[in-house]
């Protein structure tokens, strides 16, 4: 082998047989290419692609592959590869050690391409990369299929589903995740969204050994379609919202209050964002000062925001039995709110970090 040879064959991780005969820089085109030349020495035996029996050449086929970049250069190699004839499979051509068999891209560079599209969007690795989305779609498809194989969902009883944009105007794919791994938990995606989506989910299951019956919780939004299709393929499913997006209900409906309480009284710079944060979270000195005086100067605001955040205490209950409790007085204290009457129903303990923020009193109403 010649010199100039040795680094690029080491960074193929080239082995006999195979070695590099010929390499050439064609400046002509944009980008510029570098053309390398692999061949195997003459005589050499090649193990058959089925039993590994080690056999001589029958014929060549030259095949291209594009690689990695050299520099800013694109690279493609070259070769004459093999076709066996076995004694018991007859004539099969081999595996090259650079490349997946009907693949026209080398391992690392479809090794590239999956770190790539981790961090982006399919259609911006591929101009990155210099190849089309389908070329780019082609490999990701095959690496999803090759890790799906052989994957066993008996196990499987918690899931978690959630639908997420894919494109503009309506589009969507809903994800389908496992609950009880901590890493790598999505386990199925689907475009679309809704019962269509549950019902494909309820078919690739199947498909992996699980069981429909099996599934005892799923976590999910508040989607009539998730809902009504989850009960309908499982059964003995137990529904739970997501606590993301009972959260964000509320989050919305209390600046709904505070854009319509607006438009009659002025309220200081920074309300918005004081209000839509939880009261133990990360508030600026101005921000706890704009809560503090919040009853003073929007009236319906304090209000939606106190139901808001006793909503976390509701949330933070250790039990099944404490968040029953919690609820309870949660219903009765948004109710009373609402109806404008001053409640003794909440009696947050002395350790919560949200009593500073409610104002209680113990007089029962006489009815």
């Amino acid at each position: 082998m010649r010199k100039g040879h040795d680094i690029i064959s080491l960074g193929l991780g080239l082995q006999s047989p195979w070695r590099i005969v010929e390499q050439v820089l064609d400046t002509k085109k944009k980008p510029h290419e570098l053309r390398l030349k692999i061949q195997a020495d003459r005589g050499s035996q090649f193990p058959c692609p089925v039993c590994g029996k080690m056999c001589k050449a029958h014929d060549f086929q030259e095949k291209t592959w594009r690689h990695l970049n050299f520099f800013q250069h694109h690279c493609y190699i070259t070769a004459r590869v093999p076709r066996i004839k076995c004694p018991e499979h007859g004539v099969k051509t081999i595996e090259v050690p650079w490349a997946r068999k009907g693949s026209k891209f080398t391992l690392l560079f479809e090794q590239a391409a999956l770190m790539l599209v981790r961090e982006m969007p399919v259609s911006s690795a591929a101009r990155f990369m210099g190849i089309t989305d389908k070329s780019l779609w082609r490999i990701v498809f095959h690496y999803v299929r090759e890790a799906m194989v052989g994957i066993d969902l008996s196990y499987m009883q918690r899931i978690g589903v959630d639908e997420t944009s894919s494109g503009r105007g309506h589009q969507y794919v809903t994800v389908f995740i496992d609950m009880d791994r901590g890493k790598k938990s999505v386990i199925f995606a689907v475009p679309g969204k809704g019962k269509g989506a549950i019902e494909a989910f309820s078919r690739f299951l199947k498909e992996r050994g699980g069981c429909p019956e099996n599934i005892a919780v799923a976590v999910c939004d508040m989607s009539k379609a998730f809902i009504s299709g989850l009960e309908e393929q499982f059964p003995n499913v137990e529904v739970v919202v997501d606590w993301f997006h009972v959260v964000k209900v509320f989050n919305e409906a209390v600046d709904e209050v505070r854009r319509k309480e607006r438009k009659k009284v002025a309220m200081p710079r920074g309300t918005r964002w004081a209000v839509l944060k939880a009261a133990e979270g990360d508030l600026t000195d101005h921000q706890k000062e704009l809560l503090r005086q919040l009853e003073e100067y929007a009236r319906e605001t304090a209000k939606a925001w106190r139901i808001k955040e006793m909503l976390r205490w509701v949330n933070e209950a250790e039990t099944s039995r404490g968040a029953s409790w919690r609820m309870t007085r949660f219903l009765n204290y948004a109710k009373g709110l609402i109806k404008d009457k001053t409640l003794y129903y909440c009696d947050l303990p002395h350790s919560s970090p949200y009593r500073p923020y409610f104002k209680f009193h113990r007089e029962r109403q006489r009815t």
